[in-house]
């Protein structure tokens, strides 16, 4: 793939982007950002925070000069509404309508849901954390070239508590597990949406860090039994980060290749840069 412009949207208020910065490093749109580059290092990435306030793209540039645009997840919750959703909501209406490829990871795919008129709500099976388990593949997600390469069930890293229950009319469903939906395609003006509702993007540690910053939330909801349980979860992510194979956490996590191989672990995106992204770049060359 040649070289690529992409538009990230971090959908995180400056208090979450905060607590990330601390914990490691950076925040959920340079860990996208990290994660893009780290698949094909030609892509160049730009980050619009845009829980933030009004929004402004660099001086000179439209939305049509990117060749594909990815959103974070968030720790809002759509369904709240006020500016800071509506704004996001729009934005990624007027990216599809540009006609800019488009993927959203967790809270990306409940906005995008939302601008096609969908509708997400708290899922009444209760919040779904760590890894998300027995993801299959329904028969349009087997034909479909997000997972060309994945297999038909596998885990992937996951924190959500609200889910997609309504999509629009012409999406596909490509993706289910026993918590709900998993992953859709619909088309939005002139733009495809690709989006699941897990993180592709995520690393061990980026659990960990997730984990903590949740901390007696989990514990008061039954996730994990004390904070201690909890710390030493944290504890073991950051051991799988070191070592995706270890084979010890392997087993206790129940974690199939789809999560010990980084390379299927991101393979949605991967294939969302060759598939869709990669002609719109070839037409700016």
């Amino acid at each position: 793939m040649g070289i690529a412009r992409l538009l990230i949207l971090d959908g995180n208020i400056a208090a979450v982007r905060a607590t990330l910065n601390a914990a490691v490093g950076y925040d959920s749109g340079v860990g996208y950002a990290r994660m893009l580059r780290r698949i094909d290092a030609r892509v160049e990435c730009e980050i619009l925070r845009v829980a933030d306030g009004p929004i402004a793209l660099p001086g000179g540039t439209a939305l049509a000069n990117y060749d594909g645009c990815v959103m974070t997840g968030s720790a809002l919750n759509i369904y709240d509404g006020g500016a800071a959703i509506i704004r996001q909501i729009d934005l990624v209406t007027a990216v599809l309508q540009a006609g800019l490829p488009f993927f959203g990871s967790c809270w990306g795919l409940q906005v995008a849901a939302v601008a096609a008129g969908g509708r997400v709500e708290a899922n009444v099976k209760g919040r779904e954390f760590g890894f998300g388990r027995r993801i299959a593949l329904t028969d349009e997600g087997r034909a479909h070239p997000m997972y060309l390469g994945k297999p038909d069930v596998f885990e992937a890293p996951t924190i959500h508590r609200d889910i997609v229950t309504e999509l629009p009319s012409d999406a596909q469903v490509l993706a289910t597990n026993e918590m709900g939906l998993q992953a859709a395609a619909f088309p939005l003006g002139r733009g495809t949406v690709w989006g699941v509702q897990y993180h592709p993007e995520y690393d061990h540690v980026d659990l960990a860090a997730v984990t903590r910053r949740y901390g007696q939330a989990l514990v008061n909801d039954g996730t994990f039994a004390t904070a201690e349980a909890l710390e030493g979860y944290a504890q073991e992510l950051e051991q799988l980060q070191a070592d995706p194979t270890h084979r010890a956490l392997v087993f206790r996590h129940g974690l199939g290749p789809a999560m010990t191989d980084e390379t299927l672990r991101r393979l949605e995106i991967r294939n969302w840069l060759i598939h869709q992204v990669a002609p719109r770049a070839q037409q700016h060359v």
